[in-house]
């Protein structure tokens, strides 16, 4: 969940600044947020079984204790933007610093079951803090011709921020002689796991106080010289200083507060543009890529898989997602969002429906045959490639695009809050339908892929090479 949109509002016609190592070095600091976003979202996975197994609890108690965090991330995603406006970028960065590291800590050492949920909500309000933080801060310090490359990092630092998380959790496990309830520092694996997240807290806590205020935020209180000195850290060095506040002040005036009430239509409660966004937010989530994140160690051991690997091919996902979203990254711009999105769905749709067919085979000694095992593998690691390279990118693109400029902010929040919901709705099922009929759950998933191939063809508009001033 990252605003790769933010990578999309790149400018042209300047010259590269005198200093572009340290714009590099503000851009990667902020990141960190989108690096904390994607390890504390799915280092979970490689607690889930651990988790069921100490407290005695069934998968839908299990499910709320995953799926909780996502109500932390709503609110966070909800409040970050006013929290910032009112006391800086850089202080709501070290809020969620702070956040995480109270999350890792609580987690790694709850009392019982509930205070372990009250964490998780904390870490989650960091993940929703981070996700709208992150993007919003490079967007106003990167130069404009620098701004799509630079607004790639956040993206980038969220899958390698999963990928990392998983890493980790192997590591431990093995450490732990492949008991994820194995006793390692005087605690069990899976709350050394949870725990290791105090690391890069800390981290991206220190690098706040090394980079600077956004230019926005202080001219907007007034501190016009400060921001002078921002910029002038950041644009080249023939910029007329005087003339970019100038700019900035004149845009910030002229911004329309787009609000709910702009929203709506005469006709099925939202304008239609509002309701394709938030068609494309839901399928994003109800193919069921994040069971991939937070259930895949979990989803293989159910087939047979022992711990140890399950774990590894939770990690070699994480970094089949990387490939993806580089590949993705590369394209966007070269052969259009429809395009990607429309490969997309149509090989989630297949991956899926193999994945769903292998499932269907009778365990033999609680696992599946060798060449169910094999082609279930293959097709998990294929369709996340899939999703990788195309909905997962595409999506925050169309969302950061596709709004007429008078509710773009408004229809976003709609759209993200759409997203939100429905990643908990599939995080939440996912135990109880896996228990029910794993095949089954897959062949949900693959109709949801299928059925986003017409939605793209008849509802969604190419946005590829127009200004946002000519979306209406």
């Amino acid at each position: 969940m990252t605003s790769t949109a933010q990578a999309q509002a790149s400018g042209g016609g300047h010259t590269a600044p005198d200093h572009l190592g340290h714009v590099i070095f503000i851009t990667a600091a902020a990141a960190m947020g989108g690096f904390l976003f994607g390890y504390d979202s799915s280092v979970i996975n490689g607690a889930v079984e651990a988790i069921r197994d100490r407290y005695s609890i069934g998968s839908g108690t299990l499910a709320q204790v995953i799926a909780i965090a996502l109500i932390g991330c709503a609110i966070g995603a909800a409040t970050a933007g006013r929290i910032a406006d009112r006391i800086g970028r850089i202080r709501c960065m070290q809020i969620a610093a702070v956040l995480f590291t109270i999350s890792a800590v609580g987690s790694a050492l709850p009392f019982a079951l509930w205070d372990l949920a009250f964490w998780r909500i904390i870490g989650g309000f960091a993940i929703g803090m981070a996700s709208v933080i992150g993007p919003a801060y490079i967007a106003e310090v990167a130069p404009p011709a620098y701004r799509g490359r630079l607004g790639s990092f956040q993206q980038a630092a969220i899958v390698i921020g999963i990928a990392i998380s998983q890493l980790v959790n192997w590591g431990i496990l093995n450490a732990a002689n492949g008991d994820q309830r194995g006793k390692l520092l005087g605690i069990e694996a899976w709350q050394v796991m949870l725990g290791v997240m105090v690391i890069p807290a800390i981290l991206y806590g220190l690098l706040s106080f090394a980079i600077p205020e956004s230019p926005r935020f202080l001219i907007s209180v007034g501190r016009e010289a400060d921001a002078k000195k921002v910029l002038a850290d950041v644009e080249s060095k023939d910029v007329d200083l005087d003339a970019r506040v100038a700019e900035i002040e004149h845009a910030m005036r002229s911004e329309h507060k787009s609000s709910f009430k702009d929203l709506l239509g005469s006709r099925m409660g939202f304008l239609p543009i509002v309701w394709v966004g938030i068609g494309l937010s839901v399928f994003q989530q109800l193919v069921g890529i994040n069971v991939a994140f937070y259930y895949s160690s979990t989803l293989w051991q159910s087939v047979g898989i022992d711990p140890s690997s399950s774990f590894f091919y939770s990690f070699t996902t994480s970094i089949i997602n990387i490939i993806g979203t580089v590949i993705a990254m590369v394209l966007v711009d070269r052969v259009g969002r429809k395009p990607l999105a429309l490969v997309g769905s149509i090989g989630m749709a297949i991956a899926l429906a193999v994945e769903a067919w292998a499932f269907s085979a009778h365990l033999v000694d609680g696992k599946l045959p060798n060449t169910e095992g094999v082609v279930a593998l293959i097709a998990a690691h294929v369709f996340v490639l899939f999703f990788a390279l195309s909905w997962g990118v595409v999506v925050w693109v169309f969302l950061g695009e596709m709004f007429p400029n008078r509710i773009r902010a408004a229809a976003l929040g709609v759209a993200a809050a759409a997203q939100w919901i429905a990643n908990w709705a599939i995080t939440a099922s996912f135990p109880s339908l896996s228990d029910w009929n794993l095949s089954g759950t897959y062949i949900i998933y693959a109709i949801f892929a299928a059925l986003s191939i017409p939605f793209v063809l008849r509802y969604v508009k190419e946005t590829k090479g127009k200004a946002l001033e000519e979306m209406g």
